[in-house]
């Protein structure tokens, strides 16, 4: 992968933005994806933000080696730090835990003024993300699963201004994905079987361990998205 060709995952991510958009890639790592934005005319212009020194560096000779520096910034700073409000339109996030980034959002609320879309995609947890988006004020509007290199990937697009439909089931649409529901694809079955088999190993490693208030409550945790899949698997065998 380089910025000239992306990953089927970033390349995903890329076909959401919308075309004119000023965008901010958080936790850009080389900076591929907003490199190649910019040079496939997609977005004008870009900010590739990063925490940690090494991705900060590989970042900066990216963006040099592309000869995009007068349109790309690298700023090094934690989360939507990097940018100021009304700087950009489009916000990307990719390859962190749902709940890291649903946190990066929460705590950089005062930076995303002016921003209309976010496209996110968690390595796990899209339900933290699914649910900070409904009580801030973005509405999904599409998810894209996909399979690369063995692993599955969830990508949630939103938009600014407050959530309509899709969530008639709250509780499984949080966890499952609306979209992803109704698309119902091979790759969707094959993450919640997955998902359904560790839940159970951790179950029964739980049962060996000595029963206390907070094992109790996970325990009941776990039971109860299981409870909520092999609903969801059955009804769509």
């Amino acid at each position: 992968m380089n910025a000239e060709k992306l990953s089927k995952r970033l390349e995903t991510v890329v076909s959401f933005i919308p075309e004119g958009s000023r965008i901010a890639d958080i936790g850009s790592d080389h900076a591929y994806l907003p490199c190649y934005a910019v040079d496939k005319g997609i977005a004008v212009s870009g900010i590739a933000g990063e925490v940690a020194e090494g991705p900060y560096q590989s970042a900066l000779k990216q963006v040099k080696y592309s000869q995009l520096e007068d349109v790309i910034a690298v700023r090094k700073g934690d989360g939507l730090e990097v940018i100021s409000p009304n700087e950009t339109d489009c916000i990307t996030i990719a390859g962190m835990g749902g709940a890291l980034i649903a946190s990066i959002l929460e705590e950089g609320k005062g930076k995303l003024e002016g921003v209309s879309r976010l496209i996110l995609q968690p390595n796990v947890s899209a339900v933290s993300i699914r649910s900070w988006l409904l009580e801030n004020g973005w509405e999904l509007k599409a998810e894209k699963i996909l399979e690369e290199d063995n692993k599955i990937y969830e990508i949630l697009v939103a938009d600014k201004g407050e959530p309509e439909a899709p969530y008639d089931n709250m509780e499984s649409e949080l966890l499952l994905g609306p979209f992803l529901l109704k698309e119902n694809s091979s790759v969707f079955k094959q993450k919640w079987e997955q998902e359904l088999k560790q839940w159970k190993n951790i179950i029964e490693k739980m049962k060996k361990a000595e029963d206390s208030p907070e094992l109790k409550q996970r325990k009941a945790q776990i039971q109860k998205k299981i409870g909520i899949v092999e609903e969801v698997l059955d009804e769509k065998r």
